[in-house]
């Protein structure tokens, strides 16, 4: 499955589809408990519009992942599939 380029996508579907999390829930829950932001300001609605270019920065359990979105899937893929669809600006220690 190809990632759409110049496409949009809801915040917490496109956390669901990348897999970042399991279940689109949580990721709506992360959303809306202040744990995303957008190009720096804070996410406050799961619904919030994406799109390609713009940068995630998501404060999970273990960790902090900053991510650039690269594409856009239609539907939750393979983990393959779903790495495609972001660049991991996260600084490695």
């Amino acid at each position: 499955m190809k990632a759409a380029a110049g496409a949009s996508q809801r915040l917490d579907r496109w956390i669901w589809h990348a897999r970042i999390v399991k279940t689109r829930s949580i990721a709506a829950n992360l959303v809306a408990e202040g744990y995303v932001r957008v190009n720096g300001e804070r996410a406050e609605q799961p619904a919030r519009t994406i799109k390609q270019g713009d940068v995630l920065t998501i404060a999970l359990p273990a960790r902090v992942r900053i991510l650039k979105v690269t594409g856009i899937l239609p539907r939750r893929a393979d983990a393959g599939a779903a790495k495609d669809t972001y660049e991991s600006l996260t600084a490695r220690n």
